[in-house]
């Protein structure tokens, strides 16, 4: 693993480095980004920097210096070259008071590169009894406050599930605790619309430009009758669900294994689409 904290690579990526007040630390105050690295680069960055901007900007945080970010990105993969890896961009409010109230400090920047294990076979869901706002203040930005998602996996362990799925506020599909959800009805790829308040994934939206994809807002009970179910992020890309609430699904369904097939080809044809 390589770290870079405000400038700086780190010789000790696990030494001690940022101070006991800053305020993505003490509150959760800050956004992040997580990008796929294949063979020593970065996938979609462009597409991921500019999100990381747009949940900054959300948030209330001065926009981040994205040739800054780029330098540490190219300082950390310089460090060490991994085949396949996770680079995690971390943009907090800095120092500040102990509370929720923000300080005159400069934002805190981290960038992250380490080794990423592949998930190995389909995934198992549930879906949880808390709902997701899509109408809350921070609803569809990538903060750093995950305790939410914390929870709901924990949740889903207890049945036997690796993602857990929330419905939002008026009963519709949202998201997974880090994935955005696909389902196929009728022979239909369907994934929920931003406005239910769902992440707008990179790999989402690479999906829905790649493949026919309907964005439609429907209960979450549309998953007890769906044909096949995937999941979509940067560290699953296309991955088959098996298994749903104690329903066992097909997998990977044919809708699913061709979206996984434009993938792989679209992903090795273009590093930053």
């Amino acid at each position: 693993m390589q770290a870079w904290v405000n400038g700086q690579l780190l010789e000790d990526p696990t030494a001690p480095a940022l101070p006991v007040t800053d305020h993505g630390f003490t509150v959760g105050d800050g956004v992040f980004e997580a990008v796929k690295i294949v063979e020593g680069r970065p996938f979609a960055l462009t597409r991921h920097l500019d999100r990381l901007t747009a949940s900054a900007r959300g948030l209330g945080l001065p926009e981040p210096d994205l040739e800054r970010v780029r330098a540490g990105v190219e300082e950390v993969l310089a460090a060490e070259h991994l085949p396949l890896g996770r680079l995690r961009v971390t943009y907090t409010g800095g120092p500040a008071p102990l509370g929720s109230g923000r300080g005159d400090a400069e934002p805190t920047l981290v960038v992250v590169a380490a080794p990423l294990q592949a998930w190995e076979g389909p995934a198992r869901v549930t879906v949880v009894p808390w709902p997701r706002s899509e109408r809350g203040a921070v609803a569809g930005l990538k903060t750093t406050s995950y305790a939410e998602n914390v929870v709901a996996l924990a949740h889903a362990a207890t049945v036997g599930a690796g993602e857990a799925v929330f419905a939002n506020t008026k009963g519709d599909l949202c998201e997974g605790t880090g994935s955005n959800v696909f389902y196929v009805v009728d022979g239909q790829l369907r994934t929920p619309t931003l406005q239910s308040g769902c992440l707008a994934g990179i790999t989402r939206a690479l999906l829905v430009e790649w493949c026919d994809v309907v964005e439609v807002d429907e209960p979450v009970g549309v998953l007890a009758r769906a044909d096949e179910i995937f999941l979509a992020s940067t560290t699953r890309d296309v991955q088959a669900v098996a298994w749903c609430d104690g329903r066992e699904l097909e997998t990977p369904g044919p809708v699913t294994a061709a979206a996984a097939a434009t993938w792989a080809a679209r992903e090795a044809a273009d590093l930053d689409p």
